[in-house]
């Protein structure tokens, strides 16, 4: 498998660039940061505790600003690694972020849905 101008052949359709593949993404670490940060503080409302001992000392002595600071930390670090990789592969920083916020949105979902 090797890269021409930017689409990755064999995994990506045709008409789909690795920037395109980039982009969308960068609006799924949207998203996933959204979830995380709202199903997060639902649990904390009805009672639950953050798992992480970081995120929960931060969230106890900063709120929401001290939460959405250590979510735009972590898209900074990503923002600065990015331009280190060659563009074939910088989509693998936002997924790398996403990944994470997404499958922690899934559990608070669930969390939340056995207490509800």
């Amino acid at each position: 498998m090797g890269f021409d101008e930017g689409r990755a052949d064999g995994w990506l359709p045709e008409e789909t660039t690795s920037r395109a593949l980039e982009r969308a993404l960068w609006v799924l670490v949207v998203l996933s940061l959204v979830g995380d940060v709202v199903t997060t503080f639902v649990g904390l409302r009805i009672g639950l505790a953050e798992s992480n001992p970081l995120a929960r000392s931060v969230i106890y002595s900063h709120g929401l600003i001290g939460m959405l600071g250590l979510k735009g930390a972590a898209v900074g670090v990503g923002l600065a690694c990015r331009p280190l990789l060659p563009s074939a592969y910088r989509a693998i920083v936002p997924a790398g972020l996403a990944l994470p916020w997404a499958v922690a949105v899934g559990i608070n979902l669930y969390t939340i849905s056995r207490i509800v």
